[in-house]
């Protein structure tokens, strides 16, 4: 169900490498489709310009394996950072471990941390696609982090 009330907050790095994106285009998607509730900027996923605990919900979908890091799980931690006690966060991605390292210490490191319901989702194995599609589409290793703060 759409949350009239809410608003929303799109973060793109816009750059000569992804030259058909703007966002220009993101306003114009949203205008098309009767969506007025919605606002872009410019951002760094590595150092994102909001104070802690900014958001109700996190989310990012095949983001953040396109960003050069040697420690990607601290970009999730970036993002994590901007979520309200109590807000929920869904990050879907290429969580291979050559990507970013041992997700399933990751979750405990969560956890530990005192975040809820903190589960990592393979979405290769029927759900969105299957293990062929997600070689073929160069996704293998694709997972939804998700949980609770």
């Amino acid at each position: 169900m759409f949350n009239s009330a809410a608003s929303f907050t799109g973060i793109d790095r816009w750059g000569k490498e992804y030259a058909s994106f703007s966002k220009n285009l993101c306003e114009s998607n949203s205008k098309a489709e009767g969506v007025s509730n919605t606002s872009f900027m410019q951002g760094d996923a590595c150092k994102l310009p909001f104070e802690d605990e900014t958001f109700d919900a996190v989310t990012s979908n095949y983001v953040y394996h396109n960003i050069p890091s040697s420690d990607r799980q601290a970009i999730l931690l970036e993002t994590l950072r901007t979520l309200k006690k109590g807000g929920t966060f869904a990050i879907h991605d290429i969580m291979s471990k050559a990507k970013y390292g041992d997700m399933q210490a990751f979750v405990q490191k969560l956890k530990d941390m005192g975040y809820d319901d903190v589960k990592l989702v393979d979405t290769t194995s029927g759900m969105f696609m299957n293990k062929w599609e997600s070689t073929w589409m160069g996704l293998s290793g694709s997972a939804i982090l998700m949980g609770r703060k």
